[in-house]
């Protein structure tokens, strides 16, 4: 076991190897593996993703967005930004929505990613979860070990019916105990929050959000879970479930993962607890996506522009609209 610090100071100690680890399933114990994910708000699953594929997946990342010197879209800050490299060569600003990423210059990235975003082992799991088939709502792609305050997803993002949103975590490489590994809180999802709004809102503060967040699992003493996950495993959670990354002790190891959001396919999608908003939907391999600022449209290639130009009046813009939305 490695011991680390948790996000509230405490000492945890966290699986080095596969042998250390909690309770797995593998694709023939799906309603085995739903049954751990309503109890606990989320469940691991061995095996979901090939080998050769996650090796493919970071080959053209490698390829394309290492080697792009332009701004793409951002998981932490949802702004286009350049890449940011630490000292060991690892991109430490994640991307966020590899489906909406253009074609001219992200096509083996985008085309493997989608690819195993509605594979049927996954399509498997959702209808095991959802009991109809899933729809994409957002993805991710994280190298570099950034920190990621603890949160429930449903703050950001979630189906009209609160909790019904499933998220995924896709290892693709065996990732280190001081790697930044991702964590979850057990049980998590049966905590009622603050809602997105008032003196919780995201444009304004977010900061107390974040500050609640702790003080709950510190009241609480809630356990961290922090699973050693096998290049090709996944970890599913739910939109409640408290999670996020850990601090990093090893810096030399990367943390190459994907993480997409699913709803059921007949549900709305919640923005900020707030706003049912329409979805852009294109279909890949028989799933629905959601593709915002799609790089393939003329229409989000002039955004995009504005954004990187204007980047202070855009943001200020966009917190006052989210703003108005939530209050």
């Amino acid at each position: 076991m490695h011991k680390i610090l948790s996000p509230i100071g405490t000492e945890i100690e966290i699986p080095e190897v596969a042998a250390e680890n909690g309770t797995l399933f593998d694709l023939t114990d799906l309603a085995g593996a739903s049954r751990y994910y309503e109890e606990n708000g989320y469940v691991v699953v061995r095996g979901v993703v090939t080998t050769g594929m996650c090796d493919a997946i970071r080959h053209a990342f490698d390829q394309t967005v290492k080697r792009y010197p332009g701004y793409i879209y951002r998981q932490a800050t949802a702004n286009p930004e350049k890449n940011r490299m630490n000292e060991h060569g690892f991109v430490m600003n994640p991307l966020l929505n590899l489906q909406s990423l253009s074609d001219a210059d992200f096509a083996s990235l985008k085309g493997r990613a989608v690819k195993v975003f509605a594979s049927e082992p996954i399509k498997a799991i959702n209808r095991a979860l959802f009991g109809e088939e899933g729809k994409l709502v957002q993805s991710m792609y994280f190298e570099g070990n950034s920190e990621t305050w603890p949160h429930q997803d449903t703050y950001y993002l979630d189906s009209e019916n609160i909790g019904t949103m499933s998220a995924c975590w896709y290892a693709l490489e065996d990732i280190d105990a001081g790697a930044g590994r991702f964590f979850v809180i057990p049980g998590s999802h049966r905590i009622d929050m603050a809602k997105n709004g008032k003196d919780f809102d995201v444009a304004f503060n977010h900061g107390r959000y974040k500050e609640l967040i702790l003080k709950v699992i510190a009241r609480h003493q809630l356990e961290f879970r922090a699973p050693f996950l096998k290049k090709g495993d996944v970890l599913f959670w739910n939109a409640k479930t408290i999670h996020g990354s850990l601090r990093t002790t090893r810096p030399q190891f990367s943390r190459s993962s994907l993480t997409s959001h699913f709803i059921p396919a007949s549900h709305r999608f919640l923005q900020f607890q707030s706003k049912i908003k329409p979805l852009n939907l294109r279909e890949f391999n028989g799933m629905a996506f959601h593709c915002p600022k799609d790089m393939d449209r003329l229409s989000s290639r002039v955004v995009l522009g504005v954004e990187t130009m204007f980047p202070k009046t855009f943001q200020m813009t966009k917190k006052l609209a989210i703003k108005a939305l939530v209050k």
